[in-house]
């Protein structure tokens, strides 16, 4: 008995050994506390004696670390760094000074909700050496735009040559299949040129082809043979629709694939002639520009009592009665009255008749009409047949003795302008040519040396003398 009771005695005293041992390794840890608590109380407290306390004030907590370190077990008696302190803004309001007269029903005490200080849920950060698979499979699908774009300049240039080329071959045989159409219409058996000329063609058998291309949107028609005239020239100006960008042009700002006829009338087959008619805006402009109409030629109002040309259109002529001679009755009916001219007049544009045309071919008939497309070609057949009719008509023609009067006076008074205007250009021509053979003698003197000078001057005043001194005429005495 005595002996279990002993047992009990040094167990009891073990346990209390071990309990003492355990209370001073934790009081280790926590040494200083209390005096850092004293010192921020003694602060606190001078600070409220010192400065009105704010009505509102935040509370702040502090998350210690109690945790002993491993070296605290083993060395109880050592003392260990001070714990790290984490202080965080708590979300909540502490009312530590308040006035109870001013807030009235707020809480004393508010409890401060902690936030964690570690996370659970914290991931590791990705390794920088380890590669991403996604992107990786992305990376040949974002290549080949890349690679598209770096060829974006070459496939834009090479889709403008094909398209220019594809537009150069469309459009040359767009061109030459207009103008086939428009010689074979006019220009074969039992047409109106067959008919009214001997010889078509640019050559002189009877295979020679009747168009000559002078380029890809020009065609010249050619024909003789017939009285009155040494013979006719049509030429075919068509758009040119083989070059894109006129094509691109034409669609904004619309043109016209026109033809224009030249009769060289004979010298004694045509009298003193000038004459005019197109529509009112483009007579204006011809009136203007063309130097016979300007100089002969005048707008000629609507006379009365008689038929006349449609309100769309205007005379230019030397004389009301040279305009009443050209405008019949005839083509009046077929083209130039009100009815007609809307019908068969729409591809008309100018004639112009004159003896006084500046050129080679002094006598001519100018004739310009619109071409219409393939399909419509016969709506022009009235306005060729003016051709035939008028170099008749003007081969034909004879003016009165009063008209002749005025026209040889208006002549004779242009053939001195014009002679006036020869000489003018003559003596401007030799006042050109004195002043440069005077600028070269001046350019040579400026290069003689001083004594080649002197002897120059002395050799003209010895001219001058001799010229100035009289004249003796010696005779032989008997």
């Amino acid at each position: 008995m005595n002996r279990l009771f002993s047992l009990f005695s040094i167990a009891l005293i073990a346990f209390l050994c071990l309990h003492h041992h355990v209370l001073a390794s934790s009081s280790s840890d926590f040494e200083g506390f209390d005096a850092e608590d004293d010192d921020v109380s003694e602060d606190s407290t001078e600070l409220h004696h010192s400065l009105r306390p704010p009505l509102l004030t935040q509370s702040e907590s502090t998350v210690l670390d109690l945790d002993p370190s491993p070296d605290s077990d083993s060395t109880p008696a050592s003392k260990s760094d001070p714990p790290t302190q984490t202080v965080k803004p708590s979300s909540s309001i502490s009312f530590d000074y308040w006035d109870e007269d001013e807030f009235e029903g707020l809480p004393e005490d508010e409890k401060s909700t902690e936030s964690p200080v570690f996370s659970d849920d914290a991931s590791s950060p990705a390794d920088p050496q380890t590669p991403d698979l996604e992107s990786a499979s992305e990376t040949p699908d974002t290549d080949i735009p890349k690679k598209m774009q770096s060829y974006t300049v070459e496939i834009v240039c090479v889709s403008i040559l094909i398209g220019y080329a594809i537009n150069y071959f469309t459009g040359k045989r767009e061109n030459e299949n207009l103008a086939l159409a428009w010689a074979s219409k006019f220009g074969l058996k039992d047409t109106i040129f067959e008919k009214n000329f001997s010889l078509l063609g640019v050559g002189e058998g009877e295979d020679s082809p009747l168009l000559l291309k002078e380029a890809t949107n020009v065609f010249k028609f050619y024909a003789s043979g017939r009285r009155y005239c040494h013979g006719l020239l049509a030429t075919l100006e068509l758009k040119s629709r083989h070059d894109l960008i006129s094509r691109l042009f034409n669609s904004v700002v619309p043109c016209k694939d026109e033809i224009s006829f030249e009769v060289y009338m004979n010298d004694e087959a045509m009298d003193h002639i000038v004459f005019a008619m197109a529509r009112k805006k483009a007579a204006k402009t011809m009136h203007k520009e063309l130097r016979d109409l300007q100089r002969f030629g005048g707008m000629v109002p609507s006379p009365g009592g008689r038929k006349w040309v449609t309100e769309e259109l205007a005379v230019v002529s030397e004389s009301k009665e040279v305009a009443g001679d050209m405008i019949t009755d005839v083509v009046l009916d077929q083209v130039f009255g009100d009815k007609s001219f809307e019908k068969f007049g729409k591809y008309f544009i100018s004639m112009h008749f004159s003896d006084q045309h500046p050129g080679k071919h002094r006598k001519m008939l100018l004739f310009k009409f619109a071409l219409p497309d393939i399909k419509h070609m016969d709506d022009m057949v009235r306005l060729i047949a003016l051709i035939p009719y008028y170099i008749d008509l003007i081969g034909r023609y004879k003016l009165s003795s009063q008209a002749r009067n005025k026209t040889d006076g208006a002549r004779q008074k242009a053939a001195q302008e014009a002679y006036k205007e020869l000489e003018n250009v003559r003596q401007e021509a030799l006042q050109r040519k004195k002043a440069e053979k005077k600028k070269i003698l001046e350019e040579a003197q400026a290069k003689l040396s001083s004594e080649a000078l002197r002897k120059k001057e002395a050799k003209e005043r010895a001219r001058q003398m001799k010229k100035s001194m009289p004249k003796v005429k010696m005779s032989r005495g008997h």
